[in-house]
């Protein structure tokens, strides 16, 4: 399906917010596509997808994943809203009929990311927490000029800041995180 259909199809899936988000990480994945030598295309397809499933219910999620065989943890079962990536990247396929399992991957792991992530993995994951319309962080500025020239450094500097945001709220962090950050922090 091309970018443009999806992108009409999602615009009435999403709500206004959720949508510009959206649009802002196809657009930044497809900069730091550029600027690393990954696939713009698929970098731009899979930041159009890559929240999909958010817009559905957390009850609904589990059920679904439940229906389609996809596992469930305890974290994503008292978090359900985690499930919208492993999700997202079923629905990429079964509806909005991307087959490429590089695209398909950067959808799953965009949040949690894992151990020795692909690059347009890497880059999604960090399109997804800088794009242009997301809330300011304390290291924000910090961050975008990382990503634009130690991809790596991004990738540890996200997680680092997500594992020391999620430490300090009352939800329980995926293992997957961590294990993710354990990888990146001292790879150089």
């Amino acid at each position: 399906m091309e970018l443009k259909k999806i992108g009409k199809l999602l615009e009435k899936e999403l709500d206004y917010k959720r949508f510009e988000h959206t649009k802002g990480v196809e657009y930044t994945a497809a900069s730091l596509a550029m600027v690393h030598g990954a696939d713009i295309e698929k970098a731009m397809y899979a930041g159009l997808l890559h929240d999909c499933a958010k817009a559905i219910e957390d009850s609904e999620k589990i059920k679904l994943c439940e229906k389609y065989g996809l596992s469930v943890n305890d974290i994503e079962r008292s978090n359900p809203g985690l499930l919208h990536a492993k999700l997202g990247a079923y629905l990429a396929k079964s509806i909005y009929e991307v087959d490429d399992p590089e695209i398909l991957g950067a959808i799953e792991w965009h949040t949690t990311g894992h151990p020795g992530m692909t690059l347009l993995e890497k880059i999604v994951f960090i399109a997804d927490y800088i794009e242009p319309n997301r809330k300011h962080l304390d290291n924000m500025d910090e961050v975008r000029k990382l990503a634009f020239t130690d991809l790596d450094g991004a990738v540890r500097r996200v997680l680092k800041d997500t594992l020391t945001y999620l430490g300090e709220g009352t939800k329980a962090v995926d293992p997957m995180t961590k294990e993710t950050y354990e990888y990146y922090k001292d790879l150089k």
